[in-house]
């Protein structure tokens, strides 16, 4: 349909809602799928606001006959523009009312995994698969689940399945990108992305697809270069390198190019190398495209440079061919200096840091180590752990050994239902792509990590939405410097596990 037919058409759509809304002796069936039209109309469009509003009006008015059809679009919309609770709330609903539906339970899949429910995600998926084999949904979930858990080979196997079921699924594209690009496959990744652009409306400029096309750009400037590139027999070494506490993160000394040996500080909550402006500009890093990245506070999406390191030396390490950051414009007005930083979990290696001997060691396969705690661990282009808030509230953590604090985001603390403190104590808090001027302490706040337990704690609470938006999930809050380093931490990418040994 042409551009303007079609815009026709969704006005015209829009008129018909209205004069059924006004006629009070309207019947509510007409009302229910005209209201369901116009929201596939407007999902088409890329106007998922618009989309949410219309579904909603349709689950207000439709009879049963339509009423799945209305709230499976009314999730749909949801999760596209990062209404998690209301998307889960919706898809218990949906599950409730047909419990041998496959596509039901599948959504509700969906609605889990985009609250950070993880585990209880991927068991939905099962469900919907041992009911229905061939459910292109089912095999997206299991593909997401799987790589959450680094089996990269097995997630690509349940992507393909499901992209032989459903082609023009947009969704489903960005995932085997993603997969791809954890599989330093960037020429594949690439086309997987640009596969996902092309499927987009005209008019869906998020920060996810803005995001994507930069993707495109940068992955394909590598050409045959390999990315992560390392000397022949050195893959299945273990590293050792030494490392200080400098305002409660963990620093480094490493090089870059034909540089000097300078301080890093080694940020897993950041998902590249990241530099400053200046320190590229002295090295001769030129930026390749603009990207987008996500952080805490009113700043949200912040725009910086992807760029490619020719030599990255850690210890004895020396990597190839290096993705990286650059800050640029850097952020104005921190109290101080924005640092270089870079995750070794970005570069592809677990990694052990010892608080006590301060020392890290990593590599691609971590020696079998005794541990007083494991955590299941999920890397979803940021590593997290589960805990529980105040015993009832169950939230996703990011590992993060450039953060100083324990925290936890806006959305669950608004979920413990709280009163408001009298007086709140408000703070500033910074990370490499963001600053939340708004951020406040909370006290006596009780966490639970398993058998880690603080009672009655002050926790620092973060606008975590932007990030959780362009993650595609829930953020509950961060676990960084006051948690770690009380333990010998292991972080095992290989069995998706975080070990913690006291100290």
């Amino acid at each position: 349909m042409p551009p303007r037919v079609r815009a026709l058409a969704i006005v015209a759509l829009t008129v018909a809602a209205a004069s059924l809304a006004l006629r009070a002796d309207g019947p509510a069936s007409q009302a229910g799928e005209v209201q369901i039209q116009l929201g596939n109309e407007f999902l088409a469009e890329g106007r998922y606001g618009d989309a949410l509003d219309a579904f909603k009006r349709a689950v207000a008015v439709a009879d049963a006959d339509d009423m799945r059809a209305a709230r499976g679009g009314l999730i749909h919309s949801a999760l596209r523009v990062a209404e998690f609770d209301l998307a889960r709330g919706e898809a218990e609903k949906l599950v409730l009312a047909s419990p041998q539906s496959p596509e039901a339970i599948a959504l509700y899949g969906d609605a889990l995994w985009a609250s950070g429910l993880f585990e209880e995600a991927e068991a939905r998926y099962q469900d919907a698969l041992g009911k229905a084999p061939e459910l292109a949904r089912g095999h997206h979930g299991m593909a997401r689940a799987l790589a959450a858990r680094g089996r990269l080979d097995d997630a690509m196997t349940e992507a393909q399945s499901a992209l032989r079921l459903s082609p023009r699924d947009l969704e489903l594209h960005h995932t085997v990108g993603a997969i791809f690009e954890r599989m330093h496959r960037y020429e594949e990744a690439a086309g997987a992305y640009a596969n996902y652009v092309n499927l987009l409306p005209n008019k869906d400029h998020s920060e996810k697809a803005d995001w994507s096309r930069s993707e495109i750009k940068f992955l394909r400037s590598f050409g045959q270069r390999v990315p992560f590139e390392m000397d022949p027999g050195t893959e299945n070494e273990l590293y050792t390198v030494d490392f200080r506490v400098v305002n409660e993160k963990v620093v480094v000394r490493a090089k870059v190019n034909d540089g000097s040996f300078q301080d890093f500080v080694v940020d897993t909550g950041a998902e590249n190398t990241v530099l400053s402006r200046r320190t590229a500009q002295r090295l001769g890093i030129a930026p390749i495209t603009y990207t987008l990245s996500a952080g805490v506070g009113d700043v949200g999406i912040r725009g910086l440079q992807l760029a490619r390191i020719d030599t990255l030396e850690l210890g004895k390490l020396k990597l190839r061919n290096v993705p990286c950051m650059i800050k640029d414009p850097p952020l104005r007005d921190l109290p101080v200096n924005e640092s270089e930083s870079l995750s070794p979990l970005a570069l592809g290696f677990s990694m052990i840091i010892d608080y006590k001997t301060n020392k890290i060691v990593f590599g691609r396969h971590l020696p079998d180590e005794p541990s007083d705690i494991q955590l299941p661990l999920r890397l979803h282009r940021l590593a997290t752990v589960r805990g529980t808030v105040d015993g009832v509230h169950t939230a996703n953590f990011v590992v993060d050994t450039g953060g100083e604090v324990i925290s936890i985001s806006r959305a669950t603390a608004s979920a413990l239902k709280r009163p408001e403190p009298e007086r709140r104590i408000a703070l500033k808090v910074f990370g490499s792509s963001g600053w939340d001027r708004d951020a406040f302490l909370m006290p006596g706040v009780s966490l639970a990590f398993d058998s880690i337990r603080y009672n009655n704690f002050p926790v620092v609470v973060l606008n975590l939405h932007t990030p959780s938006a362009l993650l595609g999930f829930q953020l509950g809050g961060i676990v960084g410097h006051k948690f770690l380093s009380r333990y010998r931490v292991g972080i095992d990418l290989e069995h998706s596990v975080l070990r913690l040994k006291q100290i």
